[in-house]
């Protein structure tokens, strides 16, 4: 069991195609975790462990895993890069300490990559930089540099320097020891240090005199010997460095190529050196959860057991659950206590994963990253901790689903297989939902994208043996309303026999917010007076239900105030059922006066596309209502981000490949919602 100050809780994120898993196959070779080297493009991967992932040559799926570097234990976290699985990056980077962003070297700071490094900004994850893929024709280090400062307004240290490029990439200069590592044998990983070249002495010098004066700032004895044109000493280097890359003040920058072997023992290296351990983050925080009052955990095991639920799978028809201990302990057969259910349950068995591989354990410690089996009913989000000591953490905020699809299975008599497994993978996946569409009787699945859902509907058929049709592809609008209006109804009845009146008759007002300003149900002045508190909350509950119906075609309502007007009636006529249909028949005439519009999703769009076809693209896109707020030419390449609406998006893959004889790519994340015109 490794000490606190010697574990390393890492995520390796990055784009699509930047070459994330590859490196983390390297880095578990190197570490002596496999001793096969695994491929993407041959569908090999260790951590690309699903069928889809590897009939694909994409994550799908945050695989965790660990290894053993310079004494220390390192979990490893590879995330998604596709937009539609962003979800997994958000729960993985909530419970990691540390992040290795992996850029292109050609592509550099690309949509899902800034989405994921904007990701880390708001859980404040220390980073680390690793350019890779410098062996491709285009890569230009310098150049992901300045997207770095310039796109993501990071302060980027380069640690490194490339030797060569393209072909001609062979090594990295280290410039805090002032030498050259050289990569001899592309098949191997093994490497060999020499001096700096001399082409490269005076750039090298350079570099190092920027790395002395970003490291000097942060430390008055070395702004000291540095005024004074005094050499740094290494090691001194290296804990300031460290001291500001966890304070989040700045980001070294490695370099490399993952396919070719090159640059990994130094990336693990500054893994170990710039990344915090569980010790050195600040204390989580949380709640009481009867009190309210603010409780602070340090990372130590004699503290009171506080661990987050971050993560639901589904492995060989079991369900395990991914924990993040924060502090205290846990061990197999032991109750933990979840103060969401006021509810305990019992952890029949801990597990640390190999990717979909589970090593037993007996006890989970601070700072872990385990996997227990029997917890049935806990889910995403749920702080776990004991019952004399609750407290509950900030949960995780989801994107809602934009695209959805019918789905029904082949066999009538399925139907109820097909209801429980994709409640399976609902219980899974937060950003995926099911419903039974109360109009056409079909089961209805919502998802981030087209590719999300044709990845849950491929898992049927192989993880649960049910074969299913999908439909056409829908798109989720919103509604909201766009002025304010009041109505007024009335629910009355009268029962002969018992000689008993309901009756309620309430006034309400719809109006509309701010654009991500949520719903809302307030009481004007002095209307509720005459309820109690429990007629109250019935009428408020009964708004919110209206809320998820809106009046143009039953989308959900957004950024909407209903406001209670009035309340007349008897005291005595005053029923929960009379007051709750009266307020939904006045807040429904209320909505539709309201002047109501739908939303739809509007996504922001960046196209990669050679120079000469720029035209043919950007007219394309304009005859899709697309907006276009940004083109960047580099050299042979250009990038045009845009706004399009996510409806117009539909076949645009097909139509970008003519376009371009299959040199465009793009890539999309939802954006907002906006008036549909």
């Amino acid at each position: 069991m490794a000490r606190i100050d010697k574990i390393r809780n890492i995520g390796i994120a990055a784009h699509i195609d930047a070459g994330k898993t590859t490196v983390t196959e390297r880095i578990l070779y190197v570490t002596g975790k496999t001793h096969k080297l695994g491929e993407v493009h041959e569908g090999t991967a260790v951590m690309d462990w699903m069928d889809q992932e590897q009939d694909r040559g994409i994550t799908i799926t945050s695989a965790a895993t660990n290894c053993d570097w310079r004494k220390h234990t390192v979990t490893i976290i590879d995330t998604p890069g596709h937009v539609d699985f962003t979800a997994e990056v958000e729960r993985s980077l909530r419970v990691l300490d540390g992040m290795v962003a992996v850029f292109c070297a050609v592509g550099g700071v690309e949509p899902q990559s800034e989405t994921v490094w904007h990701q880390a900004d708001r859980y404040q994850v220390p980073r680390v930089v690793f350019v890779n893929k410098m062996d491709r024709l285009g890569s230009d280090f310098a150049n992901v540099v300045r997207q770095l400062e310039d796109k993501l307004k990071a302060v980027p240290v380069p640690i490194q320097l490339p030797i060569g490029s393209e072909s001609d990439f062979s090594g990295v200069v280290d410039l805090i020891a002032g030498k050259a590592l050289y990569w001899d044998d592309e098949e191997k990983l093994d490497f060999r240090a020499a001096e700096i070249p001399e082409t490269l002495r005076a750039e090298a010098s350079a570099a190092r005199q920027r790395l002395w004066e970003a490291v000097a700032e942060g430390d008055d004895e070395l702004l000291e010997l540095f005024l004074e044109g005094e050499a740094l000493p290494d090691e001194r280097v290296v804990a300031v460095l460290r001291k500001m890359t966890i304070a989040n003040k700045l980001v070294p920058v490695l370099c490399g190529s993952g396919l070719k072997n090159k640059g990994i023992q130094p990336l693990l290296e500054a893994v170990i050196d710039y990344l915090p351990s569980p010790a050195e983050v600040p204390p989580v925080t949380g709640v009481h959860p009867e009190t309210g009052a603010v409780i602070e955990r340090q990372a130590k095991n004699n503290e009171p057991l506080t661990a987050l639920l971050f993560k639901v799978a589904m492995m060989e028809g079991r369900r395990l659950v991914f924990l993040r201990l924060y502090s205290g302990t846990v061990s197999a057969g032991e109750e933990i206590f979840n103060p969401r259910l006021k509810k305990k349950e019992k952890v029949a068995r801990l597990f640390q994963m190999q990717s979909h591989k589970k090593n037993r354990i007996e006890k989970a410690v601070a700072g872990d990253i385990v996997v227990a089996m029997g917890i049935k009913s806990f889910a995403t989000g749920d702080t776990l901790c004991q019952a004399a000591e609750p407290i509950i953490l900030p949960g995780m905020e989801f994107t809602n689903p934009v695209i959805s699809a019918a789905i029904e299975p082949q066999r009538n008599s399925d139907l109820d297989k097909l209801w429980d497994s994709l409640a399976k993978l609902a219980d899974e996946d937060p950003t995926f939902r099911m419903k039974m569409d109360d109009d056409t009787g079909q089961v209805v699945i919502s998802g981030m994208g087209e590719l999300h859902l044709e990845i849950i509907h491929e898992r049927l058929r192989q993880e649960f043996n049910l074969e299913s049709n999908l439909g056409k592809p829908q798109v989720l609008y919103q509604e909201t309303v766009t002025r304010t209006a009041q109505e007024t109804a009335e629910f009355e009845r009268i029962d002969e026999e018992e000689k008993e009146r309901q009756f309620a008759r309430l006034t309400i007002a719809a109006a509309p917010l701010a654009r991500g300003t949520g719903n809302q149900v307030v009481w004007a002045e002095g209307a509720g007076e005459i309820l109690s508190e429990a007629l109250r909350e019935t009428v408020v509950e009964g708004l919110y239900e209206v809320l998820s119906s809106g009046p143009v075609q039953g989308y959900p309502l957004v950024d909407v105030e209903l406001k209670i007007v009035g309340v007349e009636g008897e005291t005595g006529d005053f029923t929960k059922v009379a007051l709750k249909v009266a307020a939904a028949n006045a807040a429904r005439q209320a909505l539709a006066a309201a002047a109501p519009a739908l939303l739809e999703p509007i996504m922001e769009t960046e196209i990669t596309v050679p120079e000469e076809n720029l035209g043919d693209v950007i007219g394309e896109l304009n005859s899709r209502g697309g907006k276009i707020i940004e083109i960047d030419s580099q050299d042979i390449i250009s990038r045009v981000t845009a706004d399009v609406p996510l409806q117009r998006l539909f076949g645009y893959t097909t139509a970008l490949r003519s376009a371009t004889k299959g040199r465009g790519s793009f890539a999309m994340k939802s954006s907002r919602y906006d008036t549909m015109v």
